[in-house]
């Protein structure tokens, strides 16, 4: 979907503008993040509010720049350091979850408070005296502290929960209007779109790869389906999701038997704190039936930082890792 920001240029152009600002009632059947279909008076550090999104499925409206936040999720508080932000970041959480910043921005991640090492528990987030929260859909929910509670504390929330590059790449854009640094959103948005083309063209004519998502394992295995960001990840980088035809949920728990059936080419293992790869790729291993794949026998394995799947900062940088993980012979250098 396709967002504006409309903005006032001078109080001549006030009438029209305000006919203009009806927020359209048009969110994404997944319920993420929408185009903001009306902005308010003005943009840049200092410029006028309100501004209205459509944001999960309802309307956001910020009516003034945040100055305390919180970012629920490394993906989420790796992208506000990426637009220059990090020194509004007062909290962040589910730090398990990661497996640390990308180089560019480390210093100034590792500098921001972390609210809770893992999801964010009600307390702290209440606590928090945040004005505006960035955050996972799972990270703000019904079993924490949810979006109206949140709300009734005084803080702004907008959901992080882009399921297509172009959500995400207006979430940025939405992120770099509330904050008033435009220019940082437009110039990150087009890079990812330029890197990302990139690898398009060379995994071009490739036969696509079919890629089992390996996030854990017991009764079954635990994978993302075809409405998982990962999976659209997967697919620029020149592969196939092995589950895509599942789409009801973003998560789901396949059989053992089911795996082998499809017989993927490559197993993608997340990598977080716990299990680590090596006892994922031990329990694979050890599985009377998924040690049958060839796969397993011949060791095919990738990996991949679980942030790095996440809808956030990146995009480019996991469809680079992953083309070179299915096709090194085409990233040898």
């Amino acid at each position: 979907m396709k967002r504006s920001i409309f903005v006032l240029l001078s109080l001549i152009t006030l009438l029209s503008a305000l006919a203009a600002c009806g927020v359209q009632d048009t969110p994404a059947a997944t319920g993420a993040a929408t185009a903001p279909s009306a902005a308010g008076t003005g943009h840049g550090e200092d410029g006028d509010y309100p501004m209205r999104f459509d944001n999960y499925g309802r309307t956001l409206t910020v009516t003034r720049r945040p100055e305390r936040v919180l970012t629920l999720g490394p993906n989420c508080t790796e992208l506000f350091v990426a637009l220059g932000l990090g020194d509004l970041v007062v909290g962040r959480s589910l730090v398990n979850h990661s497996r640390g910043p990308l180089e560019p921005y480390a210093d100034a991640v590792n500098a921001i408070p972390v609210l809770n090492n893992a999801s964010a528990t009600r307390e702290a987030i209440l606590s928090s005296g945040a004005d505006f929260i960035y955050a996972l859909d799972w990270e703000i929910s019904d079993t924490g502290c949810n979006i109206q509670e949140a709300e009734q504390y005084g803080m702004t929330v907008y959901v992080n929960s882009a399921t297509t590059l172009e959500e995400q790449y207006q979430e940025i854009l939405d992120l770099g209007a509330i904050f008033g640094v435009e220019q940082a959103a437009q110039q990150f948005v087009d890079d990812q779109r330029a890197r990302i083309q990139a690898v398009q063209d060379a995994v071009a004519g490739q036969q696509p790869l079919d890629v089992l998502v390996y996030d854990s394992g017991s009764s079954g295995v635990f994978t993302c389906s075809g409405s998982n960001f990962e999976s659209l990840l997967i697919g620029l980088a020149g592969g196939r999701n092995l589950f895509d035809d599942l789409t009801d949920q973003q998560w789901v728990t396949v059989s053992y038997e089911e795996v082998l059936t499809r017989d993927p080419d490559v197993i993608l293992i997340h990598d977080y704190d716990a299990p680590s790869v090596e006892e994922k790729i031990a329990e694979i291993q050890g599985s009377p039936t998924l040690s049958q794949l060839t796969c397993v026998q011949e060791g095919r394995f990738a990996t991949i930082a679980l942030e790095s799947v996440l809808p956030g900062n990146r995009m480019a940088y996991a469809v680079e890792q992953l083309a070179a993980a299915f096709y090194p012979q085409l990233f040898a250098d």
